[in-house]
């Protein structure tokens, strides 16, 4: 099993990067490529996939990238393709503070999260992360989302807002009073 790689970019692709060690080109796939600068002294942390019909290394710029990354793949349903690509959308801490909010918003706008991967992140993850002990229920985000599809608000605007606000210690109504602040400020994304 690696630990982490340390040499020099010799490659950007387009999911992948190519990094020289001691004479040696290894391949790893990489939530972010195009932040990996070619001819970069660098160390990359790496995790080695195996499976029935896989075998590939994936790189991290972080330990906490990887730490991520290892969390998700042990989520039901969530393989090492999908984590990687819903990284690249995200940070881990982001991840984490959404994980912890029960803000499953925030997870299905990740790439190839939907939700039912989202709500079994939140099941298989919470309370097993760093940082993790947030109060609040597992149903806090839609609560709040029906509350405010209730006002009339739309539901597109409404998802876009929530996917926006990480509070894991925030009770339903302070992300009502948040959700509706950026709302009548029209600041949607």
């Amino acid at each position: 099993m690696y630990y982490s790689f340390t040499g020099k970019i010799v490659d950007v692709m387009e999911e992948q990067i190519a990094i020289e060690v001691n004479g040696i080109g290894y391949e790893l796939f990489v939530s972010r490529p195009k932040e990996w600068l070619k001819g970069q002294e660098t160390t990359i942390f790496v995790y080695e996939v195996y499976g029935e019909n896989d075998h590939y290394l994936v790189g991290f710029s972080s330990k906490l990238e990887k730490e991520a990354f290892r969390s998700l793949i042990q989520v039901k349903g969530i393989g090492p393709k999908t984590a990687i690509t819903a990284l690249g959308a995200t940070t881990p801490d982001e991840l984490f503070k959404a994980i912890a909010a029960n803000n499953t918003a925030y997870l299905k706008k990740l790439p190839n999260i939907g939700p039912k991967a989202a709500a079994q992140i939140i099941l298989d993850l919470k309370g097993k992360l760093a940082d993790s002990d947030a109060k609040g229920n597992p149903h806090q985000y839609d609560e709040v989302r029906a509350a405010l599809k209730q006002l009339g608000f739309k539901a597109k605007d409404v998802d876009s807002v929530l996917a926006s606000i990480n509070e894991p210690n925030a009770s339903n109504e302070e992300i009502l009073r948040l959700a509706l602040r950026k709302l009548s400020k029209g600041s949607l994304k």
